[in-house]
């Protein structure tokens, strides 16, 4: 079967490159090797109760509503309300002058450190402001320059002057934020509190600005999954092609063909990558790859991609209540971050990779009372993601797949995950949520090995590659974003490979984008 592109991988970045080739009247295959597309992005139903199995809401970033609109999709978003939480005290973050409930909730539980709470509160106002002037616009990339002429004169050419100027001061903050913060304070519960719910090593720009994002979220009615189904219902409108469960195991650049696991071979003139990296440089065929230059230029990136990690990983367990919506509407937002204890999970000691069963359960004991949890109740968005009277929940904490591995190499995985389960309903429901064991009527949990298994990414990661990396294995520089789409394999772009903030749906949906305007330009 021949196509004029053929995209692979049904996550965001793949559906955005498919939706705008199939736009342009390209004949457009996407192959995706699980059963639905969506990756990082899905809703799922259990009984009545609708949870997100990826990410709980989504960014705007200038990005998410111009394309919506460019594409003219029709998906019903409500704002996505967040409440930050510690111990006892809750505040909800509705505007950017909540800044201030933040440094007061701070000074209350660490009033030794006021002092150096407000100097981290001045650094944290001034990077909001940085990140307004980042993402205070439609990006350009959705405009068009004839109908958006007006709105490219008066908004887009003043915000270059003003991004010019910003993007080497956003830049200089691109150390690691806990490196960042010590130069303000030694109190590492403080530290904790305010960075143990972000990637190891995240950049201080990214993670201190998230008081600034958390008012750019927004959800769709019926789930996340919605925004899915939106775009695989544009491409097939347009005559595109989507192939579920059809996983692509060779690449043949040479003769423009890939071949999928079942032995079915399509032919190309461009392919656009936007699967795990890793798996398309294990499926190139050197083998038919004449010019020497190319096979160097492949073997040199795929040296450059040994050793490298995924970003940080999730376990999630997820809860089906006979609890009203309003049991925890009286308590905080339908999206909550909670951290049970001032102490901060350093307390909890290192990772104990390599250590005994038991030393690893009693660390997973004082982990889960110390970290920090996301927590999202899709009813309290739409009161049709649960039976009437009830709610479903999402409870979230960031968690190492090579930890997750090792247990399951040792052989304990499900003894592991029901005391993970045990030790997060312990926390919760010792603190903001008595009474939650009690009316609990389903219950059951995805690790990092759920997410590779189900995501395909590698390590788990929801977000890319990690900031630990040296060097990047992912272009992470946004005046640099056109080199995130090149490889160096003929014909063959990448959308979807990232490392930068924001690092999730914002940058997939502009990667995918551009991988398709670079294909619909060099095939017009």
């Amino acid at each position: 079967m021949n196509y004029d592109v053929i995209v692979v991988g049904g996550g965001v970045a793949g559906l955005i490159a498919a939706a705008y080739l199939s736009k342009a009247g390209k004949k457009t295959l996407l192959c995706e090797k699980e059963p639905a597309c969506g990756g990082l992005v899905n809703s799922f139903t259990r009984d009545g109760f609708t949870y997100d199995g990826g990410i709980r809401a989504m960014e705007n970033s200038g990005v998410l509503f111009p394309m919506l609109k460019h594409l003219g999709l029709d998906l019903e978003l409500v704002k996505n309300h967040i409440s930050i939480g510690l111990e006892d005290k809750i505040i909800r973050v509705e505007r950017e002058e909540d800044l201030g409930e933040y440094q007061a909730l701070l000074n209350e539980f660490y009033p030794e450190s006021q002092a150096e709470i407000g100097a981290i509160t001045a650094q944290i106002k001034l990077i909001m402001h940085y990140m307004k002037v980042q993402y205070g616009i439609k990006n350009p990339i959705f405009l068009d320059m004839k109908q958006d002429r007006e709105y490219m004169l008066k908004k887009v050419l003043p915000w270059m002057v003003q991004y010019i100027r910003t993007a080497p001061k956003i830049s200089a903050m691109n150390e690691p934020v806990m490196d960042f913060l010590r130069r303000y304070t030694q109190n590492q519960s403080l530290l904790d509190l305010i960075t143990q719910h972000f990637f190891q090593c995240t950049p201080a720009f990214f993670a201190l600005s998230y008081l600034k994002l958390y008012l750019d979220y927004h959800y769709p009615l019926g789930g996340t999954g919605q925004f899915v189904e939106k775009l695989a219902a544009f491409i097939a409108a347009h005559q595109g092609s989507i192939r579920t469960g059809t996983e692509i195991r060779r690449v043949d650049p040479q003769n423009r063909l890939v071949t999928d696991a079942e032995g079915n071979t399509y032919r190309y003139r461009r392919l656009i990558w936007a699967a795990d990296l890793n798996a398309l440089y294990r499926a190139i065929d050197m083998q038919s790859i004449t010019e020497p230059k190319v096979v160097h230029a492949i073997k040199q990136r795929q040296a450059e991609l040994q050793g490298k990690t995924g970003n940080d990983s999730v376990y999630t367990l997820y809860l089906g209540t006979n609890l009203d919506p309003q049991y925890f509407a009286d308590r905080h937002s339908a999206h909550f971050f909670y951290t049970p204890s001032r102490l901060g999970q350093s307390q909890a000691g290192p990772l104990p990779l390599h250590l005994p069963r038991q030393a690893i359960e009693g660390w997973l004991r004082r982990f889960f009372a110390l970290t920090t949890y996301e927590i999202s109740i899709p009813a309290l968005r739409d009161r049709s993601l649960a039976p009437e009277g009830k709610s479903g929940l999402v409870i979230s904490v960031l968690f190492d797949y090579h930890l997750t591995r090792a247990i399951q190499e040792e052989g304990w995985y499900e003894e592991f995950k029901t005391l993970c389960e045990e030790c997060i309903l312990d926390t919760l429901v010792g603190s903001i949520y008595p009474g939650l064991r009690q009316a609990i009527e389903q219950r059951f949990s995805a690790t990092p090995l759920t997410m590779e298994r189900h995501a395909g990414n590698t390590h788990g990661a929801i977000t890319g590659w990690a900031f630990t990396n040296q060097p990047m294995p992912a272009e992470s520089r946004l005046p640099k974003i056109m080199n995130a789409i090149h490889t160096p394999v003929p014909g063959v772009y990448q959308a979807g490979q990232w490392t930068y903030s924001p690092s999730g749906l914002p940058i997939s949906i502009l990667t995918g984008k551009l991988a398709a305007d670079r294909v619909n330009r060099e095939m017009s």
